[in-house]
């Protein structure tokens, strides 16, 4: 099963951007997306940014990936 992860972008550098996933920061390459900017949300996949996303699909993913750690699925 592949997994991504919602990820706010802070900065870019090139083809590499610093995303945060709640509060922790990360390196994400960028080679397969365009036209990403900071403030962006994208999906993280294995180091790559796969797919843009908005702000609020992006807060539902994350909810709903911590209700399942917590056992809690709505």
């Amino acid at each position: 099963m592949c997994l991504a992860i919602p990820a706010k972008v802070i900065s870019i550098q090139g083809d590499s951007a610093l995303v945060t996933i709640e509060d922790v920061e990360y390196t994400a390459s960028l080679l397969l997306l365009d036209d990403v900017k900071p403030g962006d949300f994208v999906m993280l996949h294995a180091g790559f940014a796969i797919q843009k996303v908005d702000a609020e699909e992006a807060a539902f993913t994350l909810q709903l990936l911590n209700d399942e750690q917590k056992g809690r699925p709505d």
